[in-house]
């Protein structure tokens, strides 16, 4: 949709999920405790929502009794401390800029989490109605807690922003919904949309392992009542440095897991598991077909490289986009990992330098900037529909649309002999005949890494750190271009269509996009890494085979039986340039990212070790079966 044009740049990183289960998202550096206190008056309320729930809110008032505030509003369920009406945060706002400049800050422990009542429900489904006053959802919450701060926060200005990265991201994109009136300005951050088909702990229906573990182990035990503290006072203990070995050995299939470690102290583990397809639970926690009439002022941010939200933030501006056509519904996309945006300069990710300080832009060019305006009325309406950093050639980019208007389609065909080609294979010569494919035996008991590093978290930098280990084991196929004459710029979504078949009765199938560094090149990388011959992962994503249809009724394959398979990768924006090389892998494990296929057709969060068996995978690259990526190519 067509906004008003930006004279903002952008910026934009990454905050780990797990990093954000500490009081406060590590954020922008600070103003001080000393500044806070010397600034700002903070109080407690009790604020009521309308079923008579109460929900623990830390208010932070300028001193400062000259002019009326707005309200920026965070709400999150990693806890609004230090509790205590003389116990201050040292930093208040999505950045520094924020507390310097003059708003009331609100935050709150959402419903159920730390101090606030009530039950805490993940992603808590929206109500399909609002009848009465136990129809609450988080779009009543942050409602009801706006009304009661601009009746009872003195010197505020009637108008209210709300922020935030991940699961505070969420509750911002819900609060969106029905909005209060006074609600001018939201930015979704990192947002959770979708569980199963993108977000965090799924992608396609394939479970992420690392993340989902760390992720439970520390966030979903059960709490008796309000508490200023609501997670386990000591870290989990693998025991070990290696992920891999924890995983495979340790904690076997999926059933392990819960007699082993959690020991039904972890109840929300159990209920994803016992929902290992898309029903009734998951869509539930959907929150795209809610995202309707949306009328505040929406900036949604995202990472390149985010491995746990960069599918909601796409999503929740598509969403708006297509259902609330009239809304200023603006993206931006930095180099980051996940949350990368609100702490540090964003300068580098991994061992890539990015040469400019893209999180401070973000933060002083487009954050601050956008809440100014929608919430002061200071600067000017600008604004760039998406304002979106190219990697490789390393700067920001505007477009008046996303995916851009000028971007024409291309496809990427694999071919015998290990080559990548923009032209379909033809005719029945011997490198293209009608049964051309290549194979592999993938084995569920020694799957391919997705790291060359000994982890037990899922690395917020995996998504750009080399691939060459890879592309040196035997169960994986490797796809090259030759090496590039010119710059090749790549924008938008990427559309998988594979032609597949497997000698067992499910699968895994992983793509890979990456960029191969020459060679020869000189350049070392952050930490003195060698750059000459870098294949720096761009973007890879994951299709569990049994949903390759839908994701709510899985099918097995029949064996040996060639079989579309098609999937969607997040979008990128990135530039190949000229002297390096296009490469495609495709494998069917990524562990422990992703948790085994068994590939043989069971329930995989019940499945025993005698269900895991090796199966022979063949990719077909002929005339009739002619696997490509689709991709739209930007012109220079």
């Amino acid at each position: 949709m067509a906004r008003p044009r930006s004279r903002i740049g952008t910026a934009a990183a990454g905050l780990s999920l797990m990093a954000a289960l500490s009081s406060t998202p590590s954020s922008a550096p600070a103003q001080g405790l000393d500044y806070v206190k010397a600034h700002y008056t903070k109080y407690e309320h009790r604020i009521p929502a309308r079923d008579g729930v109460k929900l623990f809110t830390s208010v932070y008032v300028p001193k400062d009794r000259s002019q009326n505030y707005p309200i920026l509003l965070c709400r999150t369920p990693y806890s609004v401390a230090p509790y205590g009406a003389d116990e201050y945060r040292d930093s208040l706002g999505p950045s520094d800029l924020f507390g310097r400049s003059g708003y009331i800050f609100a935050y709150q422990d959402v419903r159920g989490r730390y101090m606030s009542e009530g039950e805490f429900v993940n992603v808590r489904p929206q109500r399909p109605s609002r009848s009465g006053p136990a129809d609450v959802d988080e779009s009543t919450d942050a409602y009801d807690t706006i009304d009661w701060l601009l009746k009872n926060v003195p010197r505020n200005s009637g108008k209210v922003g709300q922020w935030g990265i991940s699961y505070p991201g969420f509750y911002t994109a819900a609060g969106m919904i029905d909005a209060h009136p006074a609600l001018k300005a939201a930015s979704p951050q990192a947002p959770i949309a979708d569980w199963f088909a993108g977000d965090d702990w799924h992608h396609n229906g394939a479970f992420i392992l690392p993340h989902a573990f760390n992720f439970m182990a520390s966030f979903s035990h059960p709490r008796p009542g309000p508490t200023t503290r609501d997670r386990p006072s000591e870290p989990f203990n693998y025991g070990t440095p290696d992920g891999y070995a924890f995983f495979l050995e340790k904690v076997g299939p999926l059933s392990n897991a819960n007699k082993a470690y959690f020991k039904d102290d972890v109840p929300f583990w159990n209920e994803m598991l016992s929902h290992a397809n898309y029903d009734d639970f998951w869509a539930a926690r959907n929150l795209r077909p809610h995202l309707r009439n949306i009328k505040p002022a929406v900036l949604n941010v995202g990472g390149w490289f985010d491995a746990e939200n960069l599918y909601g933030a796409l999503e929740v501006y598509r969403s708006v986009e297509a259902q609330s056509p009239g809304a200023t519904n603006l993206l931006v996309m930095g180099p980051w990992n996940h949350g990368g945006w609100a702490r540090s300069d964003a300068s580098s990710l991994g061992p890539i330098p990015f040469h400019s300080k893209t999180a401070t832009h973000y933060r002083e060019q487009i954050e601050f900037p956008f809440f100014e305006y929608f919430l002061k009325g200071k600067g000017a309406p600008d604004f760039a529909e998406a304002r979106v950093f190219e990697t490789g050639t390393n700067q920001w980019r505007s477009f008046d649309a996303w995916p851009p208007r000028k971007a024409t389609p291309m496809s990427l065909y694999p071919a015998s002999g290990g080559r990548l080609s923009p032209t379909p294979p033809v005719g029945p010569d011997a490198d293209d005949a009608p049964d051309g494919f290549d194979e592999y035996v993938s084995d569920p008991a020694h799957p391919v890494e997705y790291l060359n590093t000994l982890t037990t978290r899922m690395p917020g930098d995996y998504m750009i750190q080399d691939q060459r280990f890879a592309a040196r084991r035997p169960d994986v196929l490797v796809y090259e271009m030759p090496v590039l004459e010119s710059d090749l710029t790549l924008v938008g979504p990427i559309d998988v269509k594979l032609f597949v078949s497997t000698s067992g009765t499910d699968s895994d199938w992983i793509v890979k996009l990456i960029d191969v560094y020459p060679d020869d090149l000189s350049a070392r990388g952050v930490g003195d890494v060698p750059l000459g011959g870098y294949q720096q992962l761009v973007r890879g994503d994951v299709m569990r085979g049994r949903f390759r249809n839908s994701l709510s009724k899985p099918e097995p394959f029949v064996p040996g039986q060639v079989t579309p398979v098609r999937f969607r990768m997040n979008d990128i924006a990135h530039t190949f340039r000229a002297g390096h090389r296009v490469m495609l892998q495709v494998q069917s494990t990524w562990f422990p990212l992703v948790d085994r296929n068994p590939q043989t057709f069971v329930d995989i969060p019940t499945a025993k070790q005698s269900d895991f068996r090796k199966a022979t995978q063949r990719l077909f690259h002929s005339q009739s079966s002619p696997t490509h990526l689709d991709v739209l190519v930007l012109p220079r």
